[in-house]
């Protein structure tokens, strides 16, 4: 069995046209379909749309809705979780993902015993120019800083082998990043790397400040490199209010203490304090994600879902 994990949210006129792509696309394989939806907490009809494609298809199309939108990260684990199928992959239901790749991924897998089978793109075209730079430098500072190796352009899209998708399930934290649990786990995988594609319909529900938060919830997830930052900016400077001290008492021994220079001392004040809260800042930072963590809240609530699918959370 191949289940087919596809996140959902405000997707009401992509919905039908991944389903025939995938469908197409898979028309030879001889593996037994199965579409989870997860419906994160929409507000247009995608719901309406998921039940109607169950109600045609009810042993092959699943669905579970959210009581609210809890996230694409929360969506994915929820997906996998009800994944029934031998080889699993995530997929967007916008067919940014080519679904003509999945029988040269179903083949990579079992030829060369893979444990899965990755997607990048080749390219950003058609992505606004800064999207595409800020894309870039997250995967330049993750990779110096993190253990956990990123490969740019890499998509959520991949195939993977039941021992893989166990292993990510038992990855249970509350501050998800997929791409980083995917690198994290380790297991045998390559990569097909594609031209970038339009959306098939709609909009994307992804803003620059979405993913630049996004961005940073990877870095503190994977990386204790802003931390460091942070010890290694204090430590600068106490070095460099050392060696000031010392001027000043030097100077004030050989030629005297004039009174000037209150502006320089202002702006220094200020210079240490910005420091001094932007390092607060980093910190509370990671104290945030362990405050989430502590609370052991769930990933997700289902609010509805389709008779086949499992009641776990």
């Amino acid at each position: 069995m191949l289940s087919i994990v596809v996140p959902c949210f405000n997707e009401e006129e992509t919905i039908r046209h991944f389903v025939d792509a995938v469908d197409q696309a898979l028309a030879q394989s001889t593996h037994t379909l199965e579409y989870i939806f997860v419906d994160d907490g929409s507000k247009d009809q995608t719901l309406t749309v998921l039940k109607k494609l169950n109600a045609e298809r009810p042993t092959t199309i699943h669905y579970l809705s959210f009581s609210r939108n809890f996230g694409k990260e929360a969506a994915l684990y929820a997906g996998l979780k009800q994944a029934q199928g031998d080889l699993v992959t995530v997929m967007d239901a916008d067919l940014q993902d080519p679904p003509e790749l999945l029988p040269q991924m179903i083949a990579m897998i079992e030829e060369k015993n893979l444990d899965c089978v990755g997607t990048r793109r080749k390219n950003r075209a058609g992505e606004p120019p800064i999207r595409s730079f800020f894309s870039k430098a997250f995967y330049k500072i993750i990779n110096q800083f993190s253990e956990t190796k990123m490969i740019d352009g890499v998509r959520d899209f991949r195939l993977m082998t039941r021992p893989m998708v166990d292993a990510v399930l038992e990855m249970t934290e509350y501050n998800r990043f997929s791409k980083g649990i995917f690198s994290w786990v380790g297991f045998e995988t390559e990569y097909i790397a594609y031209e970038n594609r339009e959306r098939v319909a709609g909009e994307t529900s992804w803003s620059f400040w979405g993913l630049f938060k996004y961005s940073l919830d990877g870095i503190v997830n994977f990386s204790e490199a802003p931390l460091m930052f942070a010890s290694f900016i204090g430590a600068l400077s106490c070095v460099i209010a050392g060696i000031a001290l010392i001027f000043i008492v030097v100077r004030a021994l050989l030629f005297g203490d004039p009174t000037t220079g209150w502006p320089s001392i202002v702006s220094i004040m200020l210079f240490m304090g910005g420091l001094q809260l932007l390092c607060l800042g980093i910190i509370g930072k990671y104290i945030g994600k362990i405050f989430l963590e502590t609370k052991k809240r769930p990933i997700y609530l289902i609010r509805e879902k389709s008779d086949s699918v499992k009641s776990t959370q």
